[in-house]
């Protein structure tokens, strides 16, 4: 792997906030409720030698994570961008630290930070791949699938994204949809990459259900349970053939040991804005990769910020599965970046321009903005 090396220090002169909302091109359903609209904050950071971008992945409610647009909004006017705004200069690698006295908001933290690095990297020249320690030019695309009408309806929409291309897809299960689904799936495409997601919906009572799945050869199943509840993923993993994969439950890098040190992940989803920022994805990444666990890079529904820094994350070495890192179009008739991802032989590109090395549409920006404020100095 390159060496890593930090970034430069940048003056933060201002932080611009907004919140958008950006129609989904069809309704995503999974245990925890159905989007429509995409509720998402974009922060903007303002420096002496350029602008930076990040995005916060939270929801418009408190159902994947305690963390909501509206709560993440508050923090971030209130805490978070003041409290980088009060440092004449500082570097990207300082984000965490300076923010660590407000415990939790890992999104609200994620989405500045990203900020941050971009406008210093910018400034530099330098692309989020290569300051990550990125090995690949591209990285295989997966598909999430949410929850449809029925199995059938289920198997047209996975047709429809094999035909595009997709090299793996994950299809969203919760009780009652899981066992004939997932039957439904392979028996329509055999031998297809397939795992699914569970977003929490089961207990370990729910133990002989999920066994059921064991018959479908999945790649994995991710977060059947609670996320607090370690010790029962671990005790429901040895109950399992399927390799469990833990979500929600892996918020920080400590989080993931304790999940390694008790056997309750056979592999882990890393998403930067659920852990705090790519930083610590990064040291996720890395602590995963030394233990001979594989990781994949999950997915939020990002804009084309987002998007682009998840497509450099899975670049890493130890990112050997397939993540959600879909085209654009999967979410959006109209992203807010001026070339979208796009679908590719099964395959996403990393950018490679300064930062995370994609421009804004800012018409785009304007049209799907309801909220904006500008802090400064």
């Amino acid at each position: 792997m390159p060496p890593r090396t930090s970034a430069a220090p940048v003056s933060l002169d201002a932080v611009e906030l907004r919140v958008l909302h950006m129609p989904l091109v069809s309704p995503f359903t999974t245990s925890f409720g159905t989007e429509t609209v995409r509720e998402v904050i974009v922060v903007r950071a303002e420096t002496a030698d350029g602008v930076g971008w990040g995005e916060v992945v939270t929801s418009a409610e408190p159902s994947y994570s305690s963390e909501y647009t509206h709560g993440a909004w508050d923090v971030l006017t209130r805490f978070l961008a003041p409290a980088l705004l009060e440092r004449r200069t500082l570097a990207p690698e300082e984000v965490a630290g300076i923010l660590a006295p407000v415990v939790g908001h890992r999104m609200a933290k994620a989405g500045i930070e990203l900020a941050v690095i971009d406008a210093a990297l910018r400034a530099e020249g330098r692309s989020f791949g290569q300051y990550l320690g990125a090995e690949k030019d591209r990285v295989p695309s997966g598909v999430s699938v949410g929850i449809q009408r029925d199995p059938a309806a289920l198997v047209d929409t996975v047709g429809g994204y094999l035909d595009e291309g997709y090299v793996r897809i994950k299809i969203k299960i919760k009780p009652g949809r899981d066992v004939d689904d997932t039957a439904a799936v392979r028996a329509a495409f055999g031998g297809i990459p397939l795992q699914v997601d569970a977003n929490s919906a089961y207990t370990l009572a729910d133990a002989e259900t999920l066994q059921r799945l064991d018959a479908f050869d999945l790649l994995l199943i991710e977060q059947p349970l609670q996320e607090d509840d370690l010790v029962d993923h671990a005790a429901l993993a040895k109950r399992l053939r399927t390799p469990v994969c833990l979500d929600e439950s892996i918020v920080s890098d400590k989080a993931a040991a304790d999940a390694l040190q008790l056997g309750a992940a056979a592999l882990i989803n890393i998403k930067a804005g659920r852990v705090g920022g790519y930083l610590e994805a990064l040291t996720i990444h890395d602590r995963c990769r030394v233990a001979g666990i594989p990781v994949w890079c999950g997915g939020m529904l990002e804009t084309g910020i987002g998007r682009a820094a998840n497509a450099a994350l899975a670049a890493l070495p130890g990112f050997t599965l397939p993540g959600d890192i879909s085209a654009s179009a999967r979410f959006y008739d109209r992203d807010i970046v001026t070339e979208p991802a796009v679908l590719e032989d099964g395959h996403v590109r990393v950018p490679t321009g300064p930062g995370l090395g994609v421009d804004i549409d800012e018409a785009a920006l304007d049209a799907f903005t309801v909220r904006r404020e500008r802090l400064s100095r």
